[in-house]
């Protein structure tokens, strides 16, 4: 049971190994996490969205439950 989504925000330094740690601990912790593509990420990125949820979910060895615009959901 998920007790509460925290959403983590993607800017423009992309997805870092601090950005994965926090998104596992968080995972480990709640259960699920929301990562929020922003603005400034999508441009400056050359990365797909589906590229990107696929990348963050493999190093985080969660499983993605939901993709709606630009705002991934992840599970474990």
């Amino acid at each position: 049971m998920v007790k509460d989504v925290v959403t983590i925000n993607v800017g423009k330094n992309g997805v870092t190994e601090s950005l994965i740690n926090e998104i596992n601990f968080l995972l480990e912790k709640r259960g699920a996490v929301k990562v929020r593509m922003l603005r400034n990420f999508r441009e400056s990125s050359g990365k797909d969205k589906k590229e990107l949820a696929r990348e963050i979910a493999s190093r985080v060895k969660g499983r993605l439950v939901d993709f709606r615009g630009f705002v991934l959901t992840f599970e474990r």
